[in-house]
């Protein structure tokens, strides 16, 4: 896992209003919270968070939070939670960072990446289906994966990987249910096909049929 530190100042000003001048000054109104800890309100520079999420290109970071003013300075560890974005431009306009202990265990969502090609793919030419993307795990902060990749090479037609069926790796607990249904192989639907061609040539028929019935007649 990636880790960066940043500099942040605690914000004594809230509401539309307070965040609107922040985001005119380059800044990005944000929260830290946590469990078993009070919210604080925060601004971060936009310039060097987006120069972050450049420099860590989709890896999981975790933010040293440098906090200054107000009554809650000091360092803070913390994870991205979340990036709220304007539905038109795509620009940060809210971010919530999520405080931990790095000697607590915590539970964060990560995306499930399949590996090879399945048997019932390569060979039967069936098709697969990725039914859950993430799955939720729980374990220490520095331990976080950036994604919990999948062998799916011998899935056959039929076969079904559940979450149980994955073995994450040391101090990693898959907390889905195990029999929460990931991936899927089925076969390819040939049948829909080949009726579909029946029925285009059954109708191409017509004309011809009955221009024959015209000319017995």
């Amino acid at each position: 896992m990636k880790q960066v530190s940043m500099d942040a100042a605690v914000r004594t000003e809230t509401g539309k209003g307070a965040a609107r001048r922040l985001r005119r000054a380059e800044q990005i109104p944000g929260i830290l919270y946590g469990q078993g800890a009070e919210p604080v309100a925060l601004s971060v520079n936009r310039h060097e968070f987006q120069r972050m999420l450049f420099v860590s290109a989709g890896e999981r970071v975790m933010f040293t939070l440098n906090l200054t003013g107000g009554s809650s300075g000091g360092t803070r560890m913390a994870l991205l939670k979340e990036l709220q974005r304007h539905p038109v431009n795509d620009q940060i306009r809210h971010i919530d960072f999520y405080e931990v202990a790095m000697d607590q265990t915590v539970q964060v969502e990560v995306p499930v990446i399949p590996l090879g090609e399945a048997k019932g793919v390569k060979v039967s030419k069936g098709v697969m289906e990725l039914i859950q993307r993430e799955i939720t795990i729980e374990c220490l902060p520095l331990d976080i994966p950036n994604e919990i990749e999948v062998d799916i090479s011998e899935l056959d037609i039929g076969d079904v990987l559940h979450a149980g069926d994955i073995t994450p790796g040391e101090g990693i607990r898959i907390m889905d249910d195990p029999g929460t249904t990931l991936i899927t192989i089925g076969a390819a639907a040939v049948e829909a096909v080949e009726e579909e061609e029946e029925m285009e040539f059954e109708e191409g028929a017509e004309p011809e049929e009955a221009e024959e019935t015209s000319e017995e007649e």
